[in-house]
Order: C-alpha cells, then structure tokens, then sequence
C-alpha cells in the first residue's frame, strides 16, 4: 500500500517538475522570439568596415537586443547597410540603421525593400542627430521658402542671409549688421557695417549707405524665440516628411528634445554625458515625451573630448539603471572608431562591455529591479518656445539670443525644481497641443 503510494507522489513531483520546467521554457522562448521586448539595449557601430561590424556584433550579441548602425561612411553604401542588418537580425537582434542626408528616390526604394527584408526586426530609421545642439552650438541652415534666401546660423550666433540677388546680411549677436551689395560699379560688392546707434562705415570711398540700421533689423530671421521655433520645426518636418510617412523615425540631442518632437520625430535618445546632470537630461526628454505621446531613451555618449572619452564602466552601469527605473525604453552606448585606433571594439572599452552586460543580466532580466518604477508626479512647465540650453545660467538661447534675467530665472527655478523633486521631476513647456493637465499631480509654472 505504502509502496503504491510512494510511486504515486513521485509520479506528481515529477509532473510538477516536468510542467514547471516546460513553463519556463515557453517563457523563456516568447520572451526571445514571440513577443515584443519591453526594452532595447544595445551598442552603435560608428566605423567604416563591415568586418568591424560584425564583430561587434558577435562581442554583444549575448547581452543585448539592438544593434545600431551609425556610420556616416557606410550610410551611403545599401549593400554594405544590408549585409550588416542581416548578420545582425541573424544574431537575434533588432536593427537602427543611420542615415542623415540622403537621396529620396534611391533610399525610398531601399526603405521599401529594407522593410520587407527583415519586418519588425528592423525598428525605424536613426535619422541625423544633434538639431537642437546644432542649433545651440553649431552651424545650422535654413531656407525661406517664400523669399528663397538662405539662413545660415553660426556657431557665434551671428545669422548670414544670402538672397538669390547676391546680396549678403550678416547680422552679429552684438547687434552689428554688415551688407555685402553687388553694384555695376563694385561687382565684388560693397561692404558697410551697421551699427545700433545708427552709424554706418563703408569700405569704399565716395559710397553712400543704401539703407538703414532699422530697415536692415526689420528684415532680420529668428527675430524672436516663436519665430525661431516655428523655423526650426517647419524645417525640420520638412527633411522627415516623407520618412515619417514611411517608418518610425529616431534621433539623438543633448538639448531642445521638446522641439525634435514637435517637429516629428518618434523617439528621441537623450545623450548621457558631456557632464551634464543625469536627471535633468532625463526630466527634460522623458517630460516632452510623456506630454507628446512619445517614446525616449537615453544613449551614453562622452563624457571628455579625450581618451577615454567614456566615463567609467561603473558610472556607465549606473547611468543606464537609473535610466530603466526612470522608464526609458531604448539603451545604446556610442561608439567612435578613431583612426588609428588599436582596439577593434572602437572608444568602447572591456569595462564599458561589462557594464552593459551586467546591467542585461541584473537589470533587464531582473524581476527585482522594475522598469519605469520612479514615476514622475511633478512637472516644472517653461514659457512656450523657450529654447534655452539649459546647461548652466548664462547658456544662450536658441543659438542666436543673449541670455537674459528671464533666461536665469528659468535656471534657477529649474535646479530648485530638481532638487526638490529629483528623477520625480518632468519639464513641459506651455502648449495648447501638448497640455500636461491630468498627468502630474504637482503642475509648476514660472509666473507662480
């Protein structure tokens, strides 16, 4: 009696095992290829040769889910794009191949194809990076489609305006304004300088000035920050017109992501680094997000300008988790191959590959560790079209405007903000399309 007992509890505790083990299994097999992931961790490949890709791919493909084209170099090359794409998704991975400028009728077709090619495997398209941090700090280019001038924004903050006459205006962040005119008599131009207190110099002898200081101002582009917004988004919805017909669309930015948003992009990676504070990088984008419908997700890019270029394998790792807790959802560590370099994994170092893959096993893959677990319940909410950097008090605005007492009383208000509420804080800004009512239950607003 007893012996037929026994081999009847062994039989259950058997049946048990077998059920249980099947379950993790069936689990196991959906999470890696029947369903979506929650997440998508990964590395960028920023090098010119497919090898290097490749193996890249094969250093990160068992702790890591998405793999990211980023070569300007091999952008240009389809086939280089594919056989890259292919050895990834082959290695279980998804795919965000890069691509800045491009020609619309050869890309459209390789979109098309590339889309059937590998289905849901491929995520979007990573397209250009750094518009608002151009706008901030670099060179960026405007077109008047009215006037067909064109709008050069220099990293001085200076605005060059050339029209299809000939005629340049050079308008300085001092207030000087040059102008260049093309004459019968002086076919190389003749050159006057314009000041605020309304005197003018002309280079050439015996030349009067052909206007004035304020008829030259009124003509002035980006002649407040609203302008400089609806600019900056026209333009920008016009170089992702048709991409965003056809795909979702990626990118990456140091600054302005509520703008990048506005002017349509899907996700935008917010860049960790450049000694710029943790949550505020990520109040900044996950607010605009949160308020746009979006998604967003951080990548780690430098933090000096020198070898190492990337922070500390340790710092790394805690940048990335207390990004998954914040609930970003896309993770990619940059990657540089300088020339010359004698590591074939590029600026990524075995401390930044351990980082990653501690951060797949103990984060990711951790029930313990919550995705999006730290909620933001505040919100700060800035004046609408504020463009300021926001990197520290005296940061210029929009690339083209002096700070000024507003722009400091903005900063301060903001780190208060973040001291006060931390990775719980958001920042919006004011927009009738894009209210914040109903999803914080602190709402701050500058005028309070």
């Amino acid at each position: 009696m007893w012996h037929g007992k026994k081999k009847t509890y062994i039989a259950a505790a058997i049946l048990l095992v077998v059920t249980a083990l099947a379950t993790v299994i069936v689990v196991k097999s959906a999470f890696q290829i029947g369903t979506t992931p929650t997440v998508y961790v990964g590395v960028t490949y920023g090098g010119n040769s497919v090898a290097e890709a490749k193996q890249l791919i094969d250093k990160v493909k068992g702790y890591s889910n998405l793999f990211a084209l980023q070569s300007g170099d091999l952008q240009r090359d389809f086939k280089a794009v594919d056989e890259i794409g292919d050895y990834a998704i082959d290695a279980g991975m998804y795919f965000l191949p890069y691509f800045g400028n491009y020609v619309e009728a050869t890309f459209s077709a390789w979109l098309d194809s590339a889309k059937q090619r590998w289905g849901t495997k491929l995520l979007g398209i990573y397209h250009s990076d750094d518009l608002g941090g151009k706008m901030l700090d670099d060179y960026s280019k405007f077109t008047d489609v009215e006037t067909g001038n064109t709008i050069g924004k220099t990293r001085y903050g200076d605005i060059v305006v050339e029209k299809p006459n000939g005629v340049v205006i050079h308008y300085e962040l001092n207030g000087e304004i040059n102008l260049l005119e093309p004459t019968q008599e002086h076919p190389d131009g003749v050159y006057s300088t314009y000041y605020p207190n309304g005197s003018v110099t002309v280079k050439q002898s015996n030349v009067k000035p052909s206007t004035s200081y304020q008829q030259l101002a009124n003509q002035r582009p980006f002649r407040d920050q609203n302008e400089t917004a609806a600019r900056f988004i026209s333009r920008n919805q016009q170089d992702i017109g048709n991409l965003k017909n056809s795909t979702t669309v990626f990118s990456s930015d140091y600054a302005l992501y509520w703008f990048d948003y506005k002017s349509g992009y899907d996700v935008m990676l917010t860049q960790l680094g450049w000694n710029i504070s943790l949550n505020q990088q990520i109040a900044l984008c996950r607010g605009a997000a949160t308020a746009q419908g979006k998604d967003w997700g951080v990548i780690v890019t430098w933090k000096y300008n020198s070898p190492p270029y990337l922070d500390s394998g340790s710092e790394v790792f805690n940048q990335l988790k207390t990004s998954y807790e914040a609930g970003a959802k896309y993770f990619l560590l940059f990657n540089f191959y300088e020339e010359g370099t004698s590591n074939p994994y590029g600026t990524l170092g075995e401390e930044h590959f351990q980082a990653l893959e501690n951060f797949w096993n103990n984060v990711v893959n951790n029930s313990g560790v919550v995705h999006g677990s730290v909620e933001a319940d505040s919100v700060l909410v800035l004046p609408q079209n504020f463009g300021g950097g926001l990197r520290w008090r005296t940061d210029i605005v929009w690339g083209v405007f002096k700070p000024d007492e507003t722009s400091g009383q903005l900063w301060d208000l903001l780190q208060q903000s973040l001291n006060a509420h931390g990775l719980k804080l958001d920042v919006a800004f004011e927009d009738l399309d894009n209210p914040v009512s109903g999803k914080y239950s602190n709402i701050i607003h500058f005028s309070d």
